[in-house]
């Protein structure tokens, strides 16, 4: 009986450490400062600086993104152009993202699947998509969950997490400033 009792024990101690792992919840950041305002801090030059970590931890991507940033309308427009040091991916991106004038988003890239959600948590953002993202000589599709967190008006800590099947597979970590 106590030894079922313990395999119990451990089984829901993994259970509930399982539940503590992943992403955030936006609510969490809603009151935090200093706001993140998205539009106001991809407008202009923002140079960035990343890794992609597989799901054992390896760095299987090191890279630098130039992106230039503006306002047309009622649209951000970020080009990005990707300069990579292990790994290799996308050399540029176009994103386009439009506010429905509250704290909710809509982004599309081309080699996004369908429109990206995003939504304003006070200094958090958060970007969802699905890509097919490529890998050697495969292509996955997967999921992006994808926070950003201000630090202060020029500088911003990105973190994706990939998922395929609601697990993540891979995370990527981004550090941005503002030029």
């Amino acid at each position: 009986m106590k030894k079922t009792f313990q395999a119990l024990s451990f089984a829901g101690s993994l259970v509930l450490l399982a539940g503590c792992a992943g992403a955030p919840e936006g609510q969490t950041y809603q009151q935090i400062q200093p706001k993140l305002n998205i539009e106001q801090f991809f407008n202009g030059n923002v140079k960035a600086w990343g890794i992609a970590q597989n799901w054992s931890g390896e760095v299987v991507q090191r890279f630098k993104v130039d992106i230039n940033g503006r306002i047309e309308g009622d649209t951000l427009i970020m080009d990005e152009t990707f300069d990579y040091g292990v790994g290799d991916g996308p050399k540029q991106r176009t994103w386009k993202i439009t506010s429905d004038g509250t704290d909710s988003f809509i982004g599309r890239a081309a080699d996004i699947d369908g429109p990206a959600q995003g939504t304003s948590y006070g200094n958090a953002f958060n970007f969802t998509y699905e890509m097919d993202l490529p890998v050697d000589d495969t292509t996955y599709h997967v999921n992006f969950d994808d926070w950003f967190f201000a630090f202060d008006d020029s500088t911003l800590m990105n973190k994706s997490y990939i998922k395929k099947y609601g697990v993540v597979v891979a995370e990527v970590t981004i550090f941005m400033q503002k030029q």
